[in-house]
């Protein structure tokens, strides 16, 4: 009976490390970058989906498209924030706002940012959604990159070379261009290289203890006439990829608040806006995701502080 429940825990922990793996794959370095886009791609992209996003299912500006090939995952985010291009791209031109942006994701428990060769990095603290100090969490480090700064179209990634269990070539992607009514269309994009290791493996997690875990493209309906959602890797990537595109969103909105209430009010947006989602983002009470948040801010700005300038 004692060895029987030895396997089932180690069987429980093995999965637990997977489901981790496929939700956030990531880990240091600076992977090869694809050739930029340009603007007039994602004009194109716009002017083709303008309908589409005015009459979006996600109640919001948005759509998202994603796919596996071969051995990569990735996954587009599109959507239109009620801001002027000039002011998003000032502000996402800073390497030290992203590591605001990028710790309202409840698996980063912090993030710094240096420069080092003359390139900017940012050190993600990546571990589970529930609170844990840094110093628990694994160090994940992507190298800030902007592929183009023009006067009417914005290219930002962050990449990194290899991940857990063979997974490689990180990239996070963001575009922009602005629309003729003060407005821009942003572009988030996630991609990733798996393995056979990864691949053989999170069949077993998504069949056993992910199998509720699904995404946002609709693959079909059951027999009570509701949609069914896409799961697996690709249901996995598009919410991360969502989860960044809200903390985005999220904090533009709150630019302009005073400071000492600022970021409450953003990580207070960006669990509103999940909650539009049950099916993709029920894993999280709002008063623990709030606590953590607070508490793991708390502990940025002491990381950073050994580093540099202290981010508020």
């Amino acid at each position: 009976m004692n060895q029987m429940a030895t396997s089932l825990r180690s069987a429980l922990f093995f999965f637990l490390i997977i489901a981790f793996a496929v939700l956030f794959v990531t880990d240091s370095g600076a992977a090869t970058v694809k050739p930029p886009q340009n603007k007039n791609i994602l004009q194109d992209t716009y002017l083709q989906n303008k309908v589409k996003l005015e009459t979006s299912s996600f109640g919001l500006p948005l759509f998202l498209d994603s796919y596996e090939r071969n051995e990569r995952v990735h996954v587009d985010v599109y959507g239109v924030f009620p801001h002027p291009f000039s002011s998003i791209a000032g502000i996402l031109r800073v390497p030290a706002n992203w590591c605001d942006i990028v710790a309202i994701h409840p698996n980063v428990k912090a993030c710094t940012w240096d420069e080092q060769s003359g390139a900017g990095v940012l050190n993600f603290y990546v571990g589970k959604k529930t609170y844990q100090p840094p110093e628990e969490a694994r160090q994940v480090k992507f190298r800030y990159q902007i592929v183009s700064q023009q006067k009417k179209y914005q290219d930002i990634i962050l990449s990194a070379d290899e991940g857990p269990f063979g997974t490689k070539n990180h990239i996070m992607r963001f575009e922009a261009i602005p629309l003729n009514d003060g407005r821009t269309f942003v572009h988030v994009s996630y991609e990733y290289s798996d393995s056979a290791t990864l691949r053989l493996a999170g069949k077993a997690y998504f069949a056993t203890f992910g199998r509720s875990k699904v995404g946002f493209t609709i693959t079909g309906t059951d027999n009570k006439d509701q949609s069914l959602y896409i799961g697996g890797p690709r249901g996995a990537i598009e919410r991360n990829a969502v989860r960044y595109y809200f903390a985005i969103q999220s904090f533009m909105n709150t630019v302009r608040y005073p400071e000492n209430s600022i970021f409450d009010m953003r990580i207070s947006q960006w669990f509103d806006l999940t909650t539009r989602f049950p099916k993709q983002f029920s894993d999280l009470e709002r008063i623990d995701y709030l606590a953590s948040k607070t508490t793991e801010h708390t502990n940025q700005i002491k990381l950073q502080g050994l580093i540099g300038p202290v981010l508020q």
